[in-house]
């Protein structure tokens, strides 16, 4: 029987991202008799203003829904009259349908981002790539609420005679939208069971603003009392601003950590650093009966057809996509191929090539379909 999948290539970079893991997820599945009824799917900013009424065509969300598993580029494309993404009549980002709404139609309530630093991954700091933090020291797990928080869409401008005066967006912290993720937050930490680099000690670490926002009393609150039920997990709480200083001084103390939407949203683009920028961060937004895996970064419009950025990102989404299909349908197939898949990241990254400018430089730097051809080749060859 064979798997159905959607893709969602988008705009910019995403379509050649894309094209990268689904070489990869073929090439892995071949060989163990995995199939898949692959559908692409256009969306995005470039897609509305070629169609002009939606950002997506219609029956997508239906075709969503159906799909055993969602992989996602990214959205996003430069309005030709503002200094701003494509937006739609209702307000909204084009490729809203595709991130947010599939986001909120199919629950998925928990943004599962690891950050993992691999070795022979060095940082670009000053323009210059050199070592700041170490292999092995790096390795957590942030989770992002993601169908509430300051994303919920409650709120609005009033624009007097025409010119916007006043603008607002109202922050929902729910107690069911807590619990789901702070849930989901102790289990996944139970599942690792690595504990953080520092001391081995198995942690959940809840980011909160709880001196000064009563939705971070709310979800403070129910994460202590979750937590009750995890007596072999340590809890604490850290402070937002307090904690981005601690996440890059000190990474090393953290196993897993858990946030509300926007203050995810902003930490695990900082922890993506840690890890080599932006071109390998992944993530998987997922709920109790769907999946959607994406690489956190943004569409690069100017780097649209160049064939150069990092599709390692989008390689470990897909990686991540099959141990959660795995899970869901009880098929060790799939984690083999999983596995497979991050063998050949940790094998490719160690030995330092092909790779792309944002790891190596522009003299050393590699295409994007180069590193797609090679990560394909080592994931197959880690099935034997």
């Amino acid at each position: 029987m064979a798997y159905n999948v959607v893709t969602l290539g988008g705009d910019g970079i995403g379509p050649e991202v894309m094209a990268q893991g689904v070489r990869v997820l073929e090439a892995v599945s071949k060989p163990l008799g995995i199939e898949w009824n692959i559908e692409d799917i256009p969306c995005g900013g470039k897609f509305y203003l070629e169609h002009g009424s939606r950002d997506w065509p219609e029956g997508s969300e239906e075709k969503c829904k159906a799909a055993d598993m969602i992989l996602l580029g990214a959205v996003g494309w430069p309005d030709p009259n503002t200094k701003g993404p494509v937006t739609m009549k209702n307000g909204k980002m084009a490729g809203y349908s595709a991130v947010i709404g599939n986001r909120t139609k199919l629950d998925l309530f928990a943004n599962v981002r690891p950050v993992k630093l691999y070795e022979g991954v060095q940082h670009r700091v000053h323009g210059k790539h050199k070592q700041v933090w170490s292999p092995g020291q790096v390795d957590m797990v942030i989770v992002r609420e993601n169908t509430e928080g300051l994303y919920a869409g409650m709120g609005g401008k009033l624009s007097p005679g025409g010119t916007t005066e006043v603008a607002t967006d109202v922050r929902v912290i729910t107690r069911r939208g807590s619990e789901q993720v702070i849930r989901h937050s102790f289990e996944l930490c139970k599942r690792r069971n690595k504990g953080a680099p520092r001391d081995g000690k198995l942690r959940v670490t809840a980011i909160v603003k709880d001196n000064v926002l009563h939705g971070d009393h709310l979800f403070r609150d129910l994460f202590f009392e979750i937590g009750e039920e995890y007596p072999e997990i340590e809890k604490e709480t850290a402070i937002v601003d307090a904690y981005t200083q601690w996440l890059v001084s000190e990474p090393e103390r953290y196993d897993v950590c858990v946030a509300t939407n926007m203050f995810g949203d902003i930490v695990t683009d900082l922890a993506s650093v840690l890890q080599g920028g932006m071109g390998m961060a992944a993530s998987a937004n997922v709920g109790t009966k769907h999946g959607m895996f994406e690489p956190i970064h943004g569409s690069s419009p100017g780097d649209t057809g160049k064939d150069r950025l990092n599709p390692i990102a989008t390689v470990i989404s897909v990686k991540e996509g099959l141990d959660w299909l795995a899970g869901q349908k009880g098929d060790d197939t799939l984690a083999k191929a999983a596995d497979a898949i991050d063998q050949a990241v940790v094998e490719l990254l160690k030995k330092g090539a092909p790779l792309t400018v944002d790891l190596v430089g522009a003299d050393k730097a590699a295409k994007c379909s180069e590193v797609g051809a090679a990560l394909a080749e080592l994931a197959v060859s880690k099935l034997d």
